[in-house]
């Protein structure tokens, strides 16, 4: 199963405590599940969870709403008075409080909402069919702080959230508990591979720098002793430069402890630096 199948059967499984909240959820099914609210979603655990919700609020048993259609939709507040409305979204009344906001998202992510394997990339969408739903979508999920953005696709407007952390508030809001702790460790597998990387890279580019930079001295040391020759230099660099050729792999700080007396890295690094431009002098 897919990590976004594994989502919907966990969320599928979570019944609100509150009545107001299953009414909210079931709304939220009703209006991203199909083109009407009557139609059964595409997605099985959305269906599931529909029959869930009808049999607990209105004791329907086979998921089938028939002759209470009408005492369904005007307990969703979607009935005109006549026949159920095609809803564009869900009444206002029944999200005011956190936890139905909070069950309006589970409901809708259920019906029409999708998350890629975080093995590959962070994507939360939810799938709206006009522009309303996807602006009280939207609405509901930045009153969390949640950062949603929305963009068309097809004939749809697609809502979506591409953070890590974002995705991870938001299985924890739903109630996807199982899956925000398997998102959350395959964040820090992630982090730490990361980490790794971006040490390694470091570290490979300072001794890249420290190899470059000995390659530099030796052949300066070379220059100057194949023209004028080592003796030609003051002696504290011409035992400098001696131990430099002897030892040409040394860091400057261990080339230091052979030094009499012994000499700290910056002093080394001066060193080689007059030596190098002495080189200069003479190539020059």
């Amino acid at each position: 199963m897919s990590f976004s199948g594994e989502v919907k059967e966990e969320l599928a499984r979570h019944m609100g405590k509150g009545r107001h909240c299953q009414i909210a959820e079931l709304a939220a099914i009703f209006v991203f599940g199909g083109d009407t609210p009557l139609a059964e979603p595409e997605n099985p655990h959305a269906r599931r969870k529909r029959a869930l919700l009808l049999k607990e609020l209105f004791g329907i048993e086979d998921g089938v709403i028939g002759h209470l259609e009408k005492r369904v939709f005007e307990t969703v507040r979607m009935w005109d008075g006549e026949t159920e409305t095609t809803a564009d979204g869900v009444d206002g009344i029944l999200i005011q409080q956190t936890c139905c906001r909070r069950a309006y998202l589970r409901g809708a992510f259920l019906a029409g909402g999708s998350i890629s394997d975080p093995q590959k990339s962070y994507h939360f969408e939810i799938v709206s069919r006009n522009l309303r739903q996807a602006a009280q979508l939207m609405d509901v999920m930045n009153g969390f702080g949640l950062e949603a953005k929305t963009v068309t696709r097809k004939k749809h407007r697609v809502v979506y959230v591409k953070e890590g952390a974002r995705i991870v508030d938001l299985l924890n809001m739903t109630g996807a508990h199982v899956a925000l702790m398997n998102l959350e460790n395959v964040r820090i597998l992630k982090e730490m591979r990361n980490s790794v990387n971006r040490r390694v890279n470091c570290e490979t580019a300072n001794i890249s720098k420290t190899v470059d930079a000995a390659v530099r001295q030796l052949k300066d040391i070379e220059y100057i002793r194949d023209t004028a020759g080592l003796s030609s230099l003051p002696d504290n660099l011409r035992e400098t430069a001696a131990l430099r050729l002897e030892y040409p792999d040394a860091p400057l700080k261990e080339l230091g402890t052979y030094l009499s007396p012994p000499v700290g890295k910056s002093g080394v690094n001066h060193r080689l630096r007059r030596i190098s431009e002495i080189a200069e002098q003479l190539r020059g």
